[in-house]
């Protein structure tokens, strides 16, 4: 139950939808609700270049960042540590990264990452993921820690980041798995100590004026 799981408290000062589920950093707001399944350009670009979590919309200290890969991504990783290699994700994903508590949050409770036999009850346009309407997740998966990332951004494209150095790696069937790494993370880490910037709230408007100065001011 996502009631069950315990919450960072990042993640519990997020702007919550009609049910009370936080909304995610990166997740858009149309006519006052959250579009779940779909992720921002404007909003991603805003984390990518502020180094800032997509799931609490805090920032992130510098090393290793965390995000929730899929079963075959997964599968790669692990075969590359048995033949003793790096990894270092060969295409570009629009999956940003995150805290690492945020995302054991995220691998648990989002139906689409918690459960092998999840489908996507709307298509999820994100440049770099095909994901369509009643597609399956399949088995297995994992939140995995990389030493860094980088990214780059187009019109085209949108925000696409790669990832370096698997510093952790944490797999999975089921996201209820992580509950106990999760709530030893919960029991060692300090409130946070920032506020969210009020364009990564539930305000779009200012989530693309901000886009629109960063990315004039960054790439003219």
């Amino acid at each position: 139950m996502v009631a069950d799981v315990p919450m960072p408290p990042a993640v519990a000062a997020r702007p919550r939808d009609a049910r009370g589920y936080p909304v995610p950093a990166i997740t858009p707001w149309v006519d006052g609700a959250p579009r779940f399944g779909v992720t921002s350009v404007e909003r991603t670009f805003l984390c990518a270049v502020e180094r800032r979590c997509s799931i609490c919309a805090l920032t992130m200290p510098s090393g290793p960042v965390w995000r929730v890969v899929g079963g075959a991504e997964a599968e790669a990783m692990a075969a590359a540590a048995a033949r003793g290699q790096a990894f270092r994700n060969a295409a570009p994903t629009a999956e940003a990264p995150g805290h690492r508590a945020c995302m054991l949050y995220a691998a648990m409770v989002c139906p689409w990452l918690s459960r092998p036999t999840a489908r996507r009850g709307t298509p999820g346009p994100a440049p770099g993921i095909e994901v369509t309407k009643g597609a399956r997740r399949g088995s297995g998966g994992a939140v995995v820690g990389f030493r860094s990332y980088d990214f780059s951004f187009t019109p085209a494209d949108g925000v696409l980041f790669r990832f370096d150095g698997v510093v952790e790696f944490l797999p999975h069937d089921l996201g209820t798995e992580h509950l106990p790494v999760l709530q030893a993370a919960l029991e060692s880490s300090a409130p946070p100590d920032e506020d969210v910037p009020a364009y990564l709230l539930t305000d779009e408007a200012a989530a693309a004026q901000a886009f629109t100065a960063l990315r004039n001011a960054l790439l003219g």
